[in-house]
């Protein structure tokens, strides 16, 4: 019976010590991945990295990780000749394939959803005399706002619009209709201030934005994509 207390303390205690070392190499190995995305991807702030499952140290002896968690709030993406604040960003990454060095990673599905508030989406707009906030019109609605001057007369209207995703990285805002001013060519003056396309360059290797929900705040995107590089 002593002998058999023994070997249970013993196993315990083992246990205890691989479970520390587990943990100390995941928090790690999440700070190297964290710096590692940060500077692949020209981010502005460092990303805060979760590895799920357990044990680690299995996972990275078979050079795959069954899930990560990325999140960012306040990083700037380029849009076109403009840059946007992105807040909110949260990523799910499965099947990630990892070198020992984390110099490589790879994963096989991607998830996400990231914020534009209001004010931002303004600042990106096609011109500064144009403001961006809610219609309370349906899930893909906003309320554009834009000046014009017609024959020394400044022209004001806001317009419900309608916000997509064009192609892999692209948000495109699109006036329904534009308002009769009495004012010839003013509508099409008007157009010409509150429709524009903004393409989130700088995106990760195979990530795709999926669809746009307008809401009181601002607008919420969804990405997902395939074989995403996050460190190359």
């Amino acid at each position: 019976m002593r002998a058999i207390r023994i070997l249970l303390i013993i196993a315990v205690v083992l246990g205890a010590l691989f479970t520390a070392a587990d943990r100390a190499a995941v928090w790690f190995a999440e700070n190297e991945a964290a710096e590692k995305i940060r500077s692949s991807q020209g981010l502005s702030g460092t990303p805060e990295v979760s590895i799920k499952g357990f044990p680690f140290l299995t996972q990275v002896a078979g050079s795959s990780l069954d899930e990560v968690e990325i999140k960012l709030d306040g990083v700037t993406a380029n849009a076109g000749d403009r840059s946007i604040r992105v807040t909110n960003f949260k990523a799910k990454l499965n099947d990630v394939g990892i070198d020992s060095s984390f110099s490589s990673a790879v994963a096989q599905r991607a998830t996400g959803t990231a914020h534009i508030s209001y004010e931002d989406l303004t600042k990106a707009a096609q011109d500064p005399g144009v403001s961006v906030g809610h219609a309370n019109a349906g899930s893909n609605k906003v309320k554009v706002t834009g000046k014009v001057s017609v024959f020394g007369q400044i022209v004001e209207r806001s317009v419900v619009s309608t916000v997509t995703v064009v192609g892999k990285d692209t948000i495109r805002v699109r006036a329904d209709q534009i308002p009769a001013t009495g004012f010839p060519g003013a509508e099409e003056m008007i157009r010409a201030k509150t429709d524009f396309d903004r393409q989130l360059s700088g995106l990760p290797k195979g990530v795709k934005l999926e669809k746009v929900v307008a809401g009181a705040d601002g607008v919420d995107i969804t990405f997902s994509g395939e074989k995403v590089n996050l460190a190359g």
